[in-house]
């Protein structure tokens, strides 16, 4: 898959240069972005809601409602528990081609909770927090795909905006359900954006990405009367990390393997007969991540086979690498490069530079109106837009919201999300957004060769979800699973 994604590459470019195509007018740009500039505080006020209930994926009843609910109000129709999970939706409003689709985000993250703050304050300690910048995510491209609506009914243009509702981004891949359910069968085009910590767009790709929990069933006993009564699923869940260190030697370039205990027991003087370990698995090709996990689950197997403990595997999810549009990529590149117009007031510098001072890397603030190009690159983390990217034509981009340096799922970008450094990204995304949205509906030779550019990349091997045809959407995966009593 990857050989395929480098020799369509020049393919891209090819696509990207013969299109050419001429951005919207000045003035219907300005007009697009007056509309959203209109709607900052009901939009920013939307996003403090989702960043103050920062509730985890799948369980996002408050946010995912607030969201559908200003939409309908709009004039949207709105269709909520859609591929059977209850904070997913979708939103419409228009009719006929194209039918361009605007993806909306709105999970938190475990142990960020996280005040206003430049130095680390949990609201909530140990509570979850907005760390990758969710709660802009989804209030940003709400407000676009509502003043897009607006700007297609008002010039009479034909074409259908449809926002997703995406719960469950953070390892519970809620878009992949969403696929599988054919819910972006009919789009011809899907937009996206994120929050970071700089701006940049391009024709890039990320890491495929499989997650699993291995769950170890033993025997509890008395840890110091009868030890040898006892058989430790905790053990199970060591050996099977070493072996896992063991076997990050021996893996392709750019594999990245990492883990959390989850659980595993509640008292030394018991031998737990219940541990559980969490996995994530990650390449730039979703067959070679598929290889990779095969190896490590003989790395469980194995721990359970020595410690004569029971494994139980439990999917919670899988998402394929994005495949990459550089047709899209130069529309929404030359839109991000022109909107541009970010500036920090001495209070929000002053909030950097106190950030700054927390961060290893910490980045410069002079550079707020660069907006890197991303061609070629494989960024390291990993997004369920990847499944959507195989099944139609998508492009994205990166708006500043954090404090320049900061890492994602972090408390110092929870912090700067719930500021006005983290509003003025999230407006400027849903300028972004809506005028590249216009662009595609008047000009259709994009799509097209968006279109042609797809099928060529995905070629004959065509889309392969990382997740099982009958498997259900894991709704309580961010629970924490039951172990025994102490004795």
């Amino acid at each position: 898959m990857r050989r395929v994604l480098i020799s369509q590459f020049g393919l891209a470019l090819i696509a990207a240069h013969i299109v050419c195509p001429a951005t919207i007018c000045h003035a219907e740009k300005k007009d697009l972005s007056a509309a959203i500039e209109a709607r900052a505080e009901p939009t920013w006020q939307a996003a403090l809601k989702i960043w103050e209930w920062a509730e985890p994926g799948y369980q996002e009843t408050q946010s995912s409602q607030l969201l559908a609910d200003m939409l309908e109000k709009e004039g949207f129709t709105v269709e909520r528990g859609v591929a059977g999970i209850p904070t997913a939706f979708t939103a419409t409003a228009g009719s006929g081609k194209p039918v361009i689709g605007i993806l909306g985000e709105y999970d938190a993250l475990p142990g960020l909770s996280q005040n206003a703050t430049p130095e680390q304050s949990p609201r909530t300690p140990g509570g979850y927090g907005q760390g990758c910048g969710h709660h802009l995510f989804g209030s940003a491209s709400a407000a676009a795909a509502i003043v897009v609506a607006e700007q297609l009914k008002k010039d009479k243009l034909s074409g259908t905006v449809r926002f997703y509702g995406c719960p469950a981004e953070e390892g519970g891949n809620g878009k992949v359900y969403m696929v599988r359910d054919g819910l972006f069968k009919d789009c011809d085009v899907v937009l996206h954006w994120h929050p970071g910590s700089g701006n940049a767009a391009g024709d890039a790709t990320c890491l495929a990405c499989i997650n699993v929990k291995f769950r170890f069933h033993g025997k509890s006993a008395h840890a110091a009367g009868a030890p040898e009564q006892g058989r430790s699923a905790l053990d199970a869940v060591e050996l099977t990390n070493y072996a896992a260190e063991l076997l990050r030697e021996h893996t392709p370039d750019l594999t990245r393997i990492h883990h959390v205990i989850t659980a595993g027991g509640q008292a030394p003087n018991v031998v737990p007969d219940f541990a559980e370990v969490f996995y994530y698995v990650r390449h730039p090709s979703a067959d070679v991540a598929r290889s990779v996990y095969a190896r490590l689950l003989k790395c469980a197997e194995a721990g359970a086979l020595a410690t004569e403990t029971k494994l139980e595997i439990g999917h919670v999810g899988g998402s394929v690498e994005v495949l990459p549009n550089g047709a899209l990529t130069k529309v929404t590149l030359a839109n991000f490069r022109e909107l541009n117009d970010l500036s920090f007031t001495p209070e929000e510098k002053l909030f950097c530079t106190r950030i700054a001072s927390s961060l290893t890397k910490p980045a410069s603030l002079e550079n707020l109106k660069e907006v890197l190009d991303k061609t070629g690159e494989v960024t390291k983390g990993s997004t369920d837009v990847g499944d959507v990217s195989w099944v139609v034509p998508t492009t994205g981009f990166r708006a500043l919201c954090w404090a320049p340096g900061t890492p994602a799922h972090s408390w110092q970008a929870t912090a700067a999300g719930g500021t006005t450094i983290g509003r003025k990204g999230m407006l400027l995304a849903a300028k972004v957004l809506a005028a590249t949205a216009y662009d595609l509906y008047t000009k259709p030779e994009v799509i097209a060769a968006a279109k042609a550019e797809h099928k060529e990349r995905v070629g004959k091997t065509g889309y392969k979800s990382l997740i099982d045809p009958d498997r259900k959407p894991p709704l309580d995966y961010r629970k924490a699973p039951v172990q025994s009593a102490a004795q």
